[in-house]
């Protein structure tokens, strides 16, 4: 099974990626969490890269390294770990690209940049995508509490566009299950649970 979450920066992803693993676990699943861009070798170099506050970048080369990043992982880790019975849960996958890269920079027409992402995930499509809706303000105010890499540093006017964009992809995807990113851990967890 593969489910990966969704969301701007600070909505609480991880925190809640953590807690579903360890359900999981505890219910007798094998599970393995990967983060985007990461979870090889190689694309934790590319995540370097990407993030670096100090490097000035192309918004075509961010996409093709983010998309570079992703094709590693999902050939390296994701398909093997499926065809092995492993639940897969991923913080960011595509949906990430449309969003920040699509609509946040507006790099390339969406469609175009669909058939990039169908490319480096190699077909692969999430079984649930558990999307945490939370306000700009709100989101800000989370991520001023620890250092800013060059994504989270671009400005509200990038984020507006990218909450729009996941707005818009929601609404073209039924996999997608909205969840208040602003209610309490615990509250967020359960309701998880109940689509599982």
């Amino acid at each position: 099974m593969l489910i990966n979450f969704e969301g701007i920066d600070g909505c609480g992803k991880s925190t809640q990626i953590h807690l579903l693993k360890q359900y999981l676990e505890e219910h007798g699943r094998q599970v393995q969490v990967y983060r985007e861009p990461g979870g090889t070798s190689i694309a934790e170099k590319i995540r370097s890269i990407l993030l670096d506050s100090k490097n000035n970048m192309s918004v075509v080369s961010e996409l093709l390294l983010f998309s570079a990043a992703r094709a590693q992982l999902v050939q390296e880790k994701i398909i093997p770990a499926l065809n092995n019975g492993v639940t897969v849960i991923l913080d960011r996958f595509y949906d990430s690209t449309t969003a920040y890269q699509g609509y946040g920079r507006s790099v390339l027409p969406i469609n175009e940049i669909c058939v990039l992402n169908k490319m480096a995930s190699y077909g692969l499509v999430p079984e649930i995508t558990f999307y945490l809706r939370i306000s700009q303000k709100l989101a800000s105010e989370r991520r001023l509490k620890h250092a800013q890499d060059r994504i989270e540093m671009a400005g509200n006017e990038f984020y507006s566009r990218v909450l729009d964009g996941y707005e818009k992809i929601i609404k073209e995807h039924s996999r997608f299950i909205v969840l208040d990113g602003a209610q309490p851990i615990e509250s967020i967890a359960k309701e998880i649970r109940t689509h599982l």
